[in-house]
């Protein structure tokens, strides 16, 4: 058998008893003991395993006698809190969709022709025809790129679903998880199983979003209770509380990226507000408004862009002076009306050869969507990939190192409990990652893609190791 079948069976396997995992009689912590020993020995024996059906046909034995034991249960009802988003995302395939479109505005245009009458190519320059790039990645193919080992961590240490799960900024020995239940844990990975370095508490509500400064010497979270907090990462301590003072639930946060010192908040009033964090005040012409609630957003490279998207289903770009704390609102898309865009990432280049800056973005309506923005700041939209995403804030990402393979990978975590990987020149689904048993919220990668981590709504986080692949 295929070591990489058999590594992909036992991931099924696993994610197979987490669904059943809450009907067993045995205490909270000890269920969760049994899947790390289940996902351990499953991995040691995927890599011996010499026979080519027998993983297939166990798989087929443990659902009938989990079934006969507990009784039929399947995705849709391992998790209440998304039942409904399951049920209507079951129906749609994973096929790739050919739309194709200009946006500008919220408006649609019709894609230039060139001399020939065919469209002028306005996606991504197809690596094929960059020997550089061919030479530096090898014979390798996207799939075998981004294969994985199977579960390198598995714990939980929150009470309610995990919102946001970030790696620590070139460390991946530490990572931070923020929850529904109103705390942020920092874990350390070097140690097996990790272990705990601190829990900041102090947020009476969920907490929505988080953020490292690029020294990672602090945290900044956003929560429900209608404040953003200052940590230090190491002690636990919080340094400083800001208060929104229109009462509204802050619902995501981020660092400047050139100057820690200023801070970016979104809230559920459709306010984007820019706050100095030495004196905790808000910046002289430092707000903005959306159409919904601002549920995400990110900057460009330079920092004098943000990008944000909203529960009624735009994105918005604004213009940022650090100088004069001014922030204004310069353009607005509408991507899919009434449905919320639950996360945006930006990316000056998604491989060596598309040069472009595109945006990546989770949209409500079972979509991931790929934005590249073009000289003149209009957006074409370059790809669509079909995926379980109704009602849940699931997050996507860009892979963070420039690709020299014949494509590039985004991925994200979805409704059906699975972790996507798409290629964006063909749009093919290039892995698919079992294990969780309920709806994946977010995932990262370390900063050399040798991790990746994910989170459920069940407050569990699975640590995913890349396959290394040995020089010949």
């Amino acid at each position: 058998m295929d070591p990489k079948e058999a590594i992909n069976t036992a991931q099924q396997v696993v994610a197979l008893d987490a669904r059943y995992n809450a009907h067993r009689p045995l205490p909270h912590q000890h269920r969760m003991v049994y899947i790390r020993r289940r996902n351990q020995l499953l991995q040691d024996n995927a890599k011996h395993s010499e026979e080519p059906d027998i993983r297939k046909k166990y798989l087929t034995l443990r659902t009938q006698v989990l079934a006969s034991r507990y009784g039929p249960i399947d995705k849709k009802s391992s998790r209440s809190s998304s039942k409904g988003s399951r049920r209507s995302s079951a129906k749609h395939s994973l096929h790739q969709s050919q739309e194709s479109l200009h946006l500008q505005d919220g408006h649609r245009s019709t894609p230039q022709r060139g001399r020939s009458g065919s469209f002028l190519s306005t996606g991504l320059v197809p690596t094929r025809s960059a020997q550089a790039s061919r030479a530096m990645a090898g014979d390798t193919s996207l799939a075998e790129h981004y294969a994985f080992c199977g579960m390198h961590h598995l714990f939980d240490r929150h009470t309610d679903a995990i919102m946001a799960l970030k790696f620590a900024n070139d460390d991946k020995t530490r990572l931070a998880s923020a929850s529904r239940d109103g705390s942020i844990s920092v874990f350390n990975l070097t140690s097996e199983p990790p272990s705990l370095v601190c829990i900041l508490r102090g947020h009476s509500r969920a907490v929505n979003d988080f953020d490292w400064s690029v020294a990672n010497d602090f945290i900044v979270s956003a929560s429900s209770d209608g404040s953003c907090r200052l940590w230090d990462p190491s002690s636990g301590a919080c340094l400083r509380e800001i208060h929104d003072a229109s009462g509204a639930r802050t619902l995501c946060c981020r660092f400047h990226p050139d100057n820690n010192n200023f801070l970016v908040i979104g809230n559920s009033k459709a306010q984007v507000k820019a706050f100095n964090i030495s004196t905790g005040k808000l910046l002289r012409g430092g707000s903005g408004k959306t159409a919904g609630g601002a549920l995400c957003l990110t900057f460009d490279s330079s920092g004098s862009q943000l990008w944000v998207g909203d529960s009624k289903g735009s994105i918005y770009l604004f213009e940022l002076d650090i100088i004069a704390g001014k922030l204004q609102r310069s353009k607005r898309v509408v991507v899919s009306p009434g449905h919320m865009v639950t996360s945006i990432s930006h990316r000056t280049w998604v491989n060596r050869e598309a040069r472009d800056p595109s945006l990546l973005i989770s949209c409500a309506d079972n979509t991931l969507r790929l934005f590249r923005i073009l000289p003149d700041g209009s957006m074409y939209l370059k790809r669509k990939f079909d995926l379980p995403h109704l009602s849940q804030p699931i997050h996507s990402a860009f892979c963070p190192l420039m690709s020299f393979l014949q494509g590039a990978c985004v991925v994200s975590g979805s409704e059906d409990g699975s972790v996507y990987f798409f290629d964006v020149e063909s749009g093919a689904l290039v892995n698919k990652l079992q294990g969780h048993s309920s709806a994946v919220l977010d995932i990262c990668w370390a900063y050399d893609e040798s991790l990746l981590a994910s989170c459920d709504t069940d407050g569990t986080v699975i640590v995913w190791k890349r396959e290394q692949k040995l020089p010949p």
